[in-house]
């Protein structure tokens, strides 16, 4: 079965005029507001204007003692003509109550197979950090596709078809998950990863279904966080087992230290840039390998500096290569705008639709620039690091970019038959470079 990917809610770039503060004791503080700029930026440049930059409402109006609260719906101005209708399908919208946190309600959609309830169970995550996986329920693998007049239809390639699939809105304050208090805001993958995990354990009625886990762009770093909770779970024998089969990264940037390497060489062999320029912005690596070195070792602010260092040699290859879509260099942006995903913000945030969620009178916030912020020291961590372990434990994996895509080249994304008893399609060099013993 053929999926497109679209390759929405990527690698959040900074500008590269922007200058890093000198003064330590302002660093993070300047360069975090920065960076918050950039992020609502770029979120415009998807035509997505979302009203507030974070769910965080002063009272939680959907307050119930209960830990999930969930609702079987069907979308308005559905047209089911050309396959089954919802009410044949076991379609739901929830809430969960985080129980590591202090007021974080999760919010996720629940989709049955369209084809048979034993099918494996997948669970969505999307990217930014910071975006809804609303995005891709519409745009990519969802069930539904947006007509011209706002209407739905079925997605001939959803992955319903052959899975119960879930899209959830994390971390806190993405889409419309929401918290009442700022403390609940996730800063790294040990919060995210322990909210889904427990998020999972909400769901025994499946529990005899394989399970998978898969996203793309900054979902590269909660994906192997979450599936080595899991697993954990599992050899610990803590809560309900999870069959976990297996998880798939797409258009991740898992590895930064082997894999911003591959800019200047895909550039190159694409013509993006010529050789003088390959050797001029080749001269920026050293510095760039040495920050993520130092953010390995001493976290904090050293990890927002080597965001900014590394990102210099995708700003130099992009301001030699004009108005091309980074995401695909076979198209040029018009202006800023690369995509257009606007109908996503105006279908959910009709009442209609949000009365048919049960989540009152939340604004649906497509991607969160605070969300984006409160995760920058989590950006350049190298999370390849607990992959080999799970390999060796028989958890298949899969990772995949799309063919003319700058941002996660080819180089990083080349088609492998790397494992005798499963296929990867992959970022072949940070896969080179783990050892494990298969």
């Amino acid at each position: 079965m053929f999926v497109f990917f679209l390759m929405l809610s990527s690698l959040i770039f900074i500008s590269p005029s922007l200058s890093y503060p000198t003064n330590s004791s302002n660093n993070h503080l300047c360069f975090s507001s920065l960076l918050k700029l950039e992020a609502e930026k770029l979120i415009r440049g998807l035509n997505l204007f979302p009203k507030h930059s974070i769910n965080t409402p002063l009272t939680d109006s959907h307050f119930v003692p209960e830990k999930i609260v969930e609702k079987k719906f069907s979308f308005p101005n559905f047209d089911a003509s050309s396959g089954p209708s919802v009410q044949q399908l076991g379609h739901h919208a929830g809430y969960y109550r985080l129980p590591q946190s202090k007021a974080a309600r999760m919010f996720y959609f629940f989709f049955e197979s369209r084809n048979s309830k034993d099918d494996p169970v997948v669970i969505w995550l999307s990217g930014g950090p910071g975006c809804s996986s609303e995005l891709a329920l519409f745009y990519e693998n969802g069930p539904f596709q947006f007509t011209k007049n706002l209407s739905l239809v079925w997605n001939d390639y959803g992955w319903d078809k052959a899975s119960n699939i879930l899209f959830v809105d994390q971390p806190t304050g993405t889409g419309f998950s929401y918290t009442t208090d700022d403390n609940d805001i996730r800063h790294d993958e040990e919060g995210v990863s322990n909210d889904l995990y427990d998020f999972l354990q909400e769901h025994p009625q499946f529990i005899k279904n394989d399970f998978f886990i898969a996203g793309e762009s900054y979902a590269r770093h909660f994906i192997p966080a979450v599936v080595s909770r899991i697993h954990q779970g599992n050899k610990e024998k803590q809560g309900i087992h999870i069959i976990l089969k297996g998880f798939a990264i797409g258009n991740g940037l898992t590895n930064p230290e082997i894999q911003y390497k591959a800019y200047t060489d895909y550039a190159l062999d694409k013509g993006i840039i010529k050789k003088d320029d390959y050797n001029s912005i080749n001269k920026l690596l050293p510095a760039c390998e040495q920050a993520i070195e130092t953010c390995g070792t001493e976290g904090g602010d050293t990890c927002v500096s080597s965001m900014h260092v590394c990102n210099d040699i995708f700003h130099q290859i992009m301001s030699i290569a004009g108005n091309i879509n980074h995401y695909d260099i076979r198209k040029k942006c018009k202006g800023s705008l690369c995509y257009d995903f606007s109908n996503v913000e105006e279908f959910l945030n009709k009442k209609t639709v949000r009365d048919a969620l049960g989540v009152g009178d939340l604004d649906f916030v497509s991607c969160s620039s605070t969300v984006y912020d409160a995760m920058v020291q989590d950006w350049m961590r190298n999370l390849d690091v607990g992959i080999p372990s799970l390999l060796e434990d028989g958890i298949e994996v899969l990772v995949y970019a799309g063919e003319e895509d700058l941002m996660c080249n080819w180089l990083v994304t080349n088609l492998a038959l790397l494992l005798y008893f499963f296929h990867w399609v992959g970022n072949s060099r940070w896969v080179h470079t783990m050892e494990w013993s298969g």
